[in-house]
């Protein structure tokens, strides 16, 4: 995806080499299944600091262990100031959050985890004054699978654009036949995601206040056939006037679950999107099965900074920033 090739060539992002980006967060261990990253990041203009929420994970049966809040100066080098474990939810997993600073002044971290209560994905809302103030004690519910008849809700990805909150999620729809045994196998594990009975699509809820919201239904879905036909998930927004440019994960199957890559698609509305990549990934890593997922952006001066999570060469998967100058 070309940057700027003559004055006719508008609303374009600029892209990076995933190889040349610097790693700011590494995993626990190595190999598989060890893993750092699913970022979520904000520049506050009034505090003058970039605010990174992470997830750390390690293999089975452990999983989603942790998340962290960190902040930094430079969006380069971060210093925690949060930190929750799966025992304070409590929960089997959790995994991407949404970290934002509301209209209200007050930071919003929507966050998604396994619901002891039925082993399914949900996501809440916990509210503070600074990002290393949240309680988890305090969070409110935005959406269960049960809300919306799904069988999963997760992966937030929250923007404000003119006073309405925009809320892109990770679903999975309940299949048309659904039978007891099917059901048991679906969440015995607590990842319908990762069990390959359905696939799992992108939808659209929209708020007033970032706490009641609407569910608007599918923008996204995985293809019939390609290497994203089991996944479509967005993953963070970027603007050039006229046009955003919505950089999503998808993969071809169940195997590829937990190793997405990213593809790239325009929208003007943000209600409908217009494929670029839907011949391969525009971005992935050289390293096992190419992960390069969950990827956020933060357009801060003339550069973009671009976070993403990263297979390494051990299989592990490590916190990545790369930085792109595009003015």
């Amino acid at each position: 995806m070309p940057f700027r090739t003559s004055s006719k060539s508008i609303g374009v992002l600029p892209l990076f080499n995933p190889e040349e980006g610097k790693s700011i967060k590494e995993p626990l261990g190595i190999g598989s299944g060890y893993w750092v990253g699913a970022p979520s990041v904000v520049y506050d203009y009034e505090k003058a600091k970039f605010y990174l929420y992470y997830r750390i994970r390690v293999p089975r049966p452990g999983r989603g262990v942790e998340c962290r809040i960190s902040e930094s100066e430079d969006g380069i080098h971060f210093t925690d100031i949060w930190q929750a474990k799966k025992e304070d939810f409590p929960t089997d997993s959790m995994e991407r959050a949404s970290l934002i600073k509301g209209l209200d002044g007050r930071y919003k971290l929507y966050i998604s985890y396994v619901d002891p209560a039925d082993n399914k994905w949900r996501t809440d809302l916990t509210e503070a004054d600074s990002p290393g103030e949240f309680h988890l004690s305090s969070r409110k519910k935005i959406f269960t699978a049960s809300d919306i008849s799904a069988e999963g809700v997760k992966d937030p990805y929250v923007v404000i654009i003119g006073g309405i909150y925009y809320m892109f999620l990770s679903y999975v729809p309940t299949p048309l036949e659904l039978d007891e045994d099917m059901k048991e196998k679906m969440h015995k594990t607590a990842d319908v995601y990762n069990t390959g009975l359905a696939k799992s699509k992108a939808a659209l809820a929209i708020s007033k206040d970032g706490l009641n919201y609407t569910w608007m239904g599918d923008v996204m879905t995985p293809s019939l056939l390609g290497w994203e036909s089991y996944t479509a998930r967005i993953c963070s927004i970027g603007y050039l006037p006229p046009v955003f440019t919505v950089f999503y994960d998808g993969c071809r199957g169940v195997s590829e679950n937990y190793e997405e890559r990213t593809g790239i698609a325009l929208s003007w509305d943000l209600k409908s999107f217009q494929n670029l990549t839907k011949d391969g990934p525009a971005l992935m890593s050289p390293n096992g099965q190419g992960s390069l997922r969950y990827m956020d952006l933060v357009q801060f001066k003339d550069e973009i900074f671009y976070y993403y999570e990263y297979t390494r060469e051990d299989g592990s998967h490590e916190l990545r920033l790369n930085r792109v100058r595009y003015r």
